[in-house]
C-alpha cells in the first residue's frame, strides 16, 4: 500500500442496523460472522429497529411509499452514529439514495430468481383457471398475468413466514416469493420450483446484500472492501441503473437482471403495465467495468420502445 493511502485500523467495534424480521436478522448474523472471522477481536453487535415497512401491513407497498419504508429508520441510525453499517436485502433499497449515504458492499448473491409456493399444485402451469397466486409485487402480477392470463392474481404483504402462513390457511392456491430468503432461512423445501427468469424476470438486485454506511465514513468502507463481490457488484449496480432511469419504485411493474461471465455481463429488462397487456423487453450485452452505462443504454432502449409511453401511464 502506498504512502498515499495510509492503511486503516482495525476495528474494535462495529454496530449493524437490521430490521428485525426473520429474514432482517439471518441477514445481519451473516454479515456479523463473516466480520468476526475477519476481525476476531473486533466486537460485533446487532442494533434491531422495527421499520414503518414493517408496520403497515394492510396495503400494498406501493401504495404507502415504496421499499423505502424498509430502509429509512435503519439510515437514520447510521446518521445518529449509533449504528456502523446497515445491511439490507438489495431489493429493498431505493433506486435513488441521498449523497450522505453509500452503498460501500454488495456480497455474493443467493439465487436470484422467483419461487413457485403451493400446497396443492407443483407448477404455474398446474393450476386450472380462477386459481388464486399471492404476490406483493406490480412486477411479478404482470409477468403472471401475460403468462397466465386465466389465474388471479391478489396481494400478498407480510412477512416470509406470514405469507407462508396465509398459504397454509387457504388464502391462496399458491404464492410467489423470492427463491433466495426461503433458502436462506432454510425453508428450501417448501419451493415447488424456481420460475425461469423468461417467466418472471428478477427484480433490480434480488437475491444480493447490500452494506450501507455513511459517505464520510471511508473507514468503514475499508472494513467492508473483503465481504464485496465483483460480479454481484457489478451486475446488481447494472440493473439498479436500469431502474433509476427508469424511476424504479415499487409503483412500476419492472425488472432487471444481470448474468455475469467471464468479465462480461448480459443485462436483460422489461417495463409492463400492471394487467400485463403489454411488455416492453431489452437486452444488452457488455463489459463487467461498463455496468452503470449499460443499465443506462438498456433504459434508453426500453424507453425507445414503448416503455416511456406506459410508464406516463401508471
Amino acid at each position: 500500500m502506498s504512502s498515499s493511502q495510509p492503511a486503516v485500523a482495525t476495528p474494535e467495534r462495529i454496530v449493524i442496523a437490521t430490521r428485525e424480521s426473520r429474514l432482517a436478522l439471518w441477514q445481519a448474523e451473516h454479515v456479523k460472522a463473516r466480520l468476526e472471522a475477519l476481525y476476531p477481536a473486533c466486537e460485533v453487535v446487532l442494533l434491531g429497529m422495527t421499520t414503518r415497512g414493517d408496520q403497515i401491513l394492510d396495503r400494498p407497498l406501493a401504495k404507502v411509499g415504496g421499499k423505502g419504508l424498509f430502509v429509512k429508520e435503519l439510515e437514520t441510525a447510521l446518521l445518529d452514529r449509533r449504528a456502523d453499517i446497515a445491511v439490507h436485502s438489495m431489493k429493498d433499497v431505493p433506486m435513488e439514495m441521498g449523497e450522505e449515504f453509500a452503498l460501500v458492499t454488495i456480497s455474493e448473491r443467493e439465487v436470484p430468481l422467483d419461487a413457485f409456493v403451493s400446497n396443492k399444485y407443483d407448477s404455474l402451469d398446474d393450476m386450472p383457471p380462477g386459481a388464486v397466486v399471492g404476490t406483493s409485487s406490480l412486477r411479478r402480477e404482470s409477468q403472471l398475468h401475460a403468462n397466465y392470463p386465466m389465474l388471479a392474481v391478489t396481494s400478498l404483504r407480510g412477512n416470509l413466514d406470514t405469507r407462508l402462513r396465509k398459504l397454509d390457511e387457504g388464502q391462496y392456491d399458491a404464492i410467489i416469493l423470492a427463491a433466495a430468503g426461503l433458502t436462506r432461512l432454510g425453508l428450501s423445501e417448501r419451493i415447488r420450483g424456481v420460475l425461469p427468469s423468461e417467466v418472471s424476470l428478477p427484480a433490480a438486485g434480488q437475491g444480493a446484500l447490500g452494506i450501507e454506511a455513511l459517505s464520510d465514513r471511508p473507514e468503514v468502507a475499508a472494513w467492508m472492501a473483503p465481504l464485496n463481490d465483483t460480479d454481484t457488484s457489478a451486475c446488481v449496480r447494472a440493473e439498479r441503473a436500469v431502474a433509476r432511469a427508469l424511476a424504479g419504485s415499487c409503483e412500476v411493474p419492472l425488472g432487471a437482471y444481470a448474468e455475469a461471465d467471464n468479465g462480461n455481463l448480459w443485462l436483460r429488462g422489461f417495463v409492463a403495465r400492471p394487467d400485463g397487456s403489454e411488455i416492453v423487453r431489452a437486452e444488452r450485452r457488455g463489459p463487467l467495468a461498463e455496468a452503470e452505462s449499460l443499465g443506462k443504454a438498456l433504459a434508453d432502449e426500453l424507453r425507445a420502445g414503448g416503455a416511456a409511453e406506459i410508464l406516463a401511464s401508471l
